[in-house]
């Protein structure tokens, strides 16, 4: 703080002396005052006008006019006050900058941010570190006085993983317990900390907890790629596939989680000696044994081609009658439009729920440019039709477009 202080006070002389210097070293030129410049012009316009007259260009009352005038002008313009000292009083001018160069330069300082926030740039972050700690050390506190506010222990839970304090996260989590009931993702980051605390090993409690986060919601997408991290890790390559496929069904083609997902389901099936997967070729499965698939073509009302891309993803997804839960989803583009589709059970969002298990489902059809699971605004998508299982000319004319 004191160097920034001294460096800017001399800097402030500097520009003093600058402005000074023509108040202190005076040029030793002699300037010619507006009153001497206008009698030598009038001079030579004299000298040249008695030049004309003596060469007869011009008649003698031409002359006595012109020379009046010459006479009159240079009186007026060498009566008036000479310009020299425009700029009056220099022990004025000098007390106004002397004044007004600090007071403009603290007001700058002031506006453009103190040498304290200066010097507190660098050090920006450890202060919000330090205020989230002790945000999140009230809270911690807070929880202990009030034990039964499972919310509370979950929200500490939360912030003790960002903070990178899993066994902490870990036990708040612990304290959590019932309030994690339902809520797939807190479960889904639970096992993750108990996980990380047993050194990766999912077996035994992160398990456990997995199951439970599947239960609540079967694509939510961290507890399926912990699930299938699971079963890698145990060996059960082919059980990571079928978690991992499940996962890939739910991402966008061609983002970077898909080609992870991709990369992971290729090694896995490489480890279970299954032949690779082609991902480049849209995902039309094959048809069930007994029948028990849908299967139908998607297409597009031409009015709607131009609010449609190549890119886009088309979703068939197929559902229990009132259920908010896909049973089955088929993923395609719509630059295959129109499209066949065959949903079954390998296209199944869960080994629990099945559709060759019911026997009618809704079906219908979404594009999607995001391609998330979840409908967003102006997504196209077509009308739901309740079919039963087994019904192979289903025709899906995506023909709306959600507000």
């Amino acid at each position: 703080m004191i160097t920034f202080y001294i460096a800017a006070f001399v800097l402030l002389l500097l520009v003093l002396a600058l402005l000074f210097r023509p108040f202190f070293w005076k040029s030793s030129t002699v300037q010619a005052s507006r009153q001497q410049l206008n009698a030598a012009i009038y001079k030579e316009e004299l000298a040249k006008l008695e030049k004309e007259h003596a060469n007869g260009l011009i008649d003698n009352a031409s002359y006595e006019l012109s020379h009046a005038e010459l006479r009159q002008r240079l009186f007026q313009d060498t009566s008036e006050d000479d310009g020299v000292a425009v700029l009056g009083s220099p022990k004025k001018t000098m007390i106004a900058l002397v004044v007004l160069v600090p007071v403009v330069a603290v007001l700058i300082y002031f506006w453009l941010g103190s040498a304290q926030q200066i010097a507190d740039g660098g050090t920006q972050k450890r202060v919000a570190q330090q205020d989230v700690e002790k945000m999140v050390a009230g809270l911690a506190a807070k929880m202990e006085q009030d034990p039964s506010n499972l919310k509370g222990w979950a929200m500490l839970a939360r912030s003790y993983k960002v903070m990178g304090r899993p066994v902490e996260a870990e036990k708040a989590y612990d304290r959590a317990g019932a309030y994690l009931d339902g809520d797939a993702q807190l479960l889904a980051d639970y096992a993750d900390v108990s996980a990380s605390n047993a050194n990766g090993n999912f077996e035994g409690k992160p398990r456990a907890i997995l199951k439970r986060a599947l239960k609540a919601d079967p694509n939510n997408m961290m507890a399926l790629w912990l699930e299938g991290t699971a079963d890698y890790n145990q060996g059960n390559y082919k059980g990571a596939v079928q978690v991992w496929g499940r996962l890939a069904k739910l991402l966008p083609p061609d983002s970077d989680d898909a080609k992870m997902i991709q990369g992971s389901i290729l090694e896995a099936r490489g480890k279970a000696n299954l032949p690779p997967e082609d991902f480049s070729k849209p995902a039309v499965a094959a048809p069930a044994a007994g029948g028990k698939s849908i299967s139908g073509v998607v297409s597009l009302d031409p009015n709607l081609t131009s609010r449609v891309k190549p890119e886009d993803i088309v979703m068939v997804i197929a559902r229990a009658p009132g259920a908010r839960m896909p049973v089955a989803i088929m993923r395609g583009r719509a630059a295959d439009l129109p499209m066949r589709f065959v949903l079954n059970d390998s296209l199944a969002m869960t080994p629990d729920a099945l559709i060759s298990n019911m026997s009618e489902a809704t079906v219908e059809v979404r594009v999607s440019k995001s391609g998330q699971a979840k409908a967003e605004s102006g997504d196209l998508f077509s009308s739901t039709q309740t079919v039963k299982v087994g019904a192979d000319k289903l025709k899906m004319v995506v023909d709306q477009v959600r507000p």
